[in-house]
This record gives structure tokens, sequence and C-alpha cells, in this order.
């Protein structure tokens, strides 16, 4: 009865041993997607970078702006390096949707162009406002085109329509069936295969976070026909068009 007795003591110890190393290890886990995810929002835009480096006449816009990301996602992983997070401003402003798309149309027509398929925008209402973060935004749009890209068909289109108060921008491609066979073989399509070994999904993360900060859907329908990636966001409660 007394070994019965000191074994049922050590219960507690035990299990509390048992749960502090199941913290560390949530929280060691926890570190390595937020570093992993800050990492990736870095690597993006200075990939456009080097793809505007590498081509003529690259539009000043899409250049500024892959700046601005990029410092942006350098911030975000130096504070996580030392201490603290990031999140969007509580004091949100309005930020106008179509030059935040347009631009990231401009970043990936490139790598679009390299990888031997194309990437057309097509914007179907007026200028449109949504109260938030537009570097939250532009990642958003930078990860659902360059996944269009590099997983779907040669052919990608970004197209913006409003419905009632909200912004719908669905990004689309024409699917892998529809892939020409000396595509495979060329750079840009090596370099997406090896890569894709080491994705774990931090792309579509960060759209679903910008979708819910800013009280807005994601969806994502994939097929051998095409991927359909669906991105609904609240207008503010001015249009554009209102604005003096």
């Amino acid at each position: 009865m007394t070994e019965l007795s000191e074994i049922v003591a050590g219960w507690p110890l035990a299990a509390s041993f048992a749960a502090a190393v199941t913290v560390r290890g949530l929280r060691a886990s926890r570190r390595r997607t937020v570093l992993n995810e800050a990492l990736h929002e870095l690597r993006r835009p200075l990939q456009a970078l080097a793809l505007a480096s590498g081509r003529e006449g690259a539009s000043p816009r899409v250049v500024e702006s892959s700046v601005r990301l990029a410092a942006a996602a350098l911030e975000r992983l130096e504070r996580e390096v030392n201490g603290g997070g990031v999140s969007l401003p509580e004091s949100r402003s309005e930020v106008r949707v179509r030059p935040l798309v347009e631009a990231a149309v401009g970043r990936w027509q490139g790598r679009a162009g390299v990888a031997g398929g194309s990437l057309r925008l097509g914007w179907w209402t007026g200028e449109a406002l949504v109260a938030g973060d537009g570097v939250a935004l532009s990642q958003a749009l930078d990860n659902l085109i360059v996944n269009a890209i590099e997983h779907g068909g040669p052919a990608v289109t970004v197209e913006a329509r409003r419905h009632g108060e909200r912004l719908r921008i669905v990004v689309a491609d024409s699917g892998r069936a529809s892939r020409p066979d000396s595509r495979r073989d060329t750079p840009a399509e090596v370099i997406a295969r090896l890569s894709g070994r080491r994705r774990r999904g931090h792309g579509l993360a960060v759209v679903r976070r910008a979708a819910a900060a800013h009280g807005g859907r994601f969806a994502l329908r994939r097929s051998d026909c095409g991927s359909l990636a669906v991105l609904e966001l609240p207008l503010a409660n001015r249009s554009a068009e209102q604005v003096a």
C-alpha cells in the first residue's frame, strides 16, 4: 500500500511535468509557424522586385509597392524575433482597393509570363473603399495570384465586382489540364515544384487571416479544370465616388 500511495502521490507531479512539456512544445511550434509566415511574406515582395529588375519599363508603382511590402514584412519579422507581435491597428483607414489590385497584378505579370502563361485584370465596378490595412490586403492578393500561377493553369484572371455592400475579388486559373507539356520544364516550373515541397500552407493562412480581420470571407475551390479563389470584403460606408 505504501508503494501504491507513493505512485498515486506522484501522479500530479508527473501530470504537471507532462503539461509543462506540452505547453513548451506548442509554444515552440507556434513560434516556428509565425516565423515561417513572416519569412514567407518577406520572400514574396523580394521575388517581385527580382522580376521587376529583369524587365524593361517596370512600373514604378510595382517597384514602390513591392518595396513597401518588403519593409512591412521585415518589420514583422524583426518584431517576432525580438519580441511582440503585429496585428491590424485599432484605428483603421479607408483603403482604395483598386490600386492595390492593379499593383498586385502588375507585380506578378512577369512571373506568369516566365511560366508561359498570362495574368489579366477585370475590374467591373467603380472605385471601392474598404476599412482596414492595405498591407495585409496586398499580401492576401499576392498569395492568391501566385498560388494560381504556380498551381493552376496558364491563363489566370483577377476580377472584381460589387455585390451589394461587399466587394468580391475572384482569382481564377484554367487548370493543370490545360498546361502545355513544354511548360513543365521551364525554369519557373522547376523552381515552383522544388519550393512546393517545402510549403505548409502559409500563403492561404495569410489570406484567411486578412479576410477575418476585415470582416470578410474567403473560399477556395480546386479541380483539374481550374481553381477559383474568392475573397469578399465589406465595403466602407462611403463609396469612392462620394469622397469629395
